[in-house]
């Protein structure tokens, strides 16, 4: 029993050394891919999402392969983001330092075909799991912003 204790003691605080490089981490993503979407580079942007990505948006629940070929059918339409910012982003990683949540409010200026550009209100919620290969997002939520944010 006491040779559990002495290890914990010397393990947490490496646990908890890990997660501030984890937070960068996911902050480094964040920012990635986001300038992905912002630039319309599906292949890059759609390169951060499993394969087992699930959407939880505005029109309904999503998978990885409905939200390429939709976003995919959008941009070759001719609608496009023309800018995209986020504020007040904050990073939570799982204890075990291979899952993290972030969560921020967005704004998309979305050019519709035929439309002017518009901007769009957002919060969101990106999951991610570190997985072989890397970082990935296995779940985005996004909502349009309330009236406080």
């Amino acid at each position: 029993m006491r040779l559990i204790a002495v290890v914990l003691v010397l393990l947490l605080p490496a646990a908890a050394a890990a997660s501030p490089g984890v937070e960068q981490q996911i902050k480094s993503l964040e920012a990635a891919v986001n300038d992905a979407y912002q630039a319309n580079d599906l292949p890059k942007y759609f390169s951060y999402y499993a394969d087992d990505f699930r959407g939880l948006f505005p029109d309904g629940v999503s998978s990885k392969s409905d939200y390429v070929k939709s976003w995919t059918a959008f941009i070759k339409s001719g609608g496009r983001i023309e800018k995209f910012t986020y504020t007040d982003l904050v990073v939570q990683v799982s204890p075990s330092g291979d899952a993290a949540v972030a969560s921020y409010h967005a704004v998309a200026r979305t050019k519709n075909p035929g439309k002017p550009a518009e901007d769009d209100k957002y919060d969101e919620t990106d999951v991610w799991f570190h997985r072989p290969g890397g970082w990935k997002l296995v779940e985005v939520h996004y909502s349009e912003a309330g009236k406080a944010s």
